[in-house]
């Protein structure tokens, strides 16, 4: 029944991702997973070890799954920073589960090696092309893959005050959000006129 474990496994890796979502790490609860997905909790130990392992899991599925959705095009960044807003808008979970990363595992948590990899292949693409001229290099290649990445992502992890604010004083919609991105982008690579 190699098939049905493989779907209790997705059915697992789903409404934890939910729930760690939701609660974080300390507050999610493995009853609560395990009902979720109709699964017997035991089954969670089983495929993942225990809690803190199945987080693991569940945001390195996140990491795969954006990387193969938005490649990075180093030939055009500000759509690629399109893109990625596209995709946490259509995927709000994704940067929760990140953002709650960060909160509970420290500066000094676990590395995932598929962004290390990830992101030195796209510090190289971004270095190589800015040396063939087609990006500025006001910015070193890994703080401008920083500044794109922190541009695309920036509504999706705006604090409520300010989004408050903002829609007080200038309601945009997300394709008005898109358009923005897209536009910094262009400005963050753009060729000053006195050359690098």
């Amino acid at each position: 029944m190699p098939g049905d474990a493989t779907e209790t496994r997705k059915r697992l890796l789903e409404a934890a991702t939910r729930e760690f979502a939701q609660f974080g790490i300390a507050g999610a609860r493995i009853d609560r997973i395990a009902e979720e997905a109709s699964a017997n909790k035991s089954l969670i130990y089983s495929y993942f070890g225990n809690k803190e392992e199945l987080f693991s899991a569940v945001f390195d599925a996140q990491v795969v799954q954006t990387l193969e959705v938005v490649p990075i095009d180093a030939s055009d960044l500000p759509e690629y920073a399109g893109r990625l807003f596209d995709y946490y808008c259509a995927n709000p979970l994704v940067n929760r589960i990140a953002a709650w990363s960060r909160l509970e595992r420290g500066e000094e948590g676990l590395q995932v090696e598929a962004i290390i990899r990830a992101n030195s292949a796209k510090t190289q693409a971004i270095a190589a092309a800015q040396a063939a001229g087609h990006l500025s290099k006001r910015f070193p290649a890994p703080a401008l893959l920083l500044l794109v990445l922190s541009n695309a992502g920036i509504w999706a992890t705006m604090m409520p005050e300010y989004r408050a604010t903002l829609a007080e004083y200038s309601p945009l919609d997300t394709a008005a959000r898109r358009k923005i991105v897209v536009e910094a982008t262009r400005l963050l690579i753009e060729q000053p006129a006195t050359g690098d």
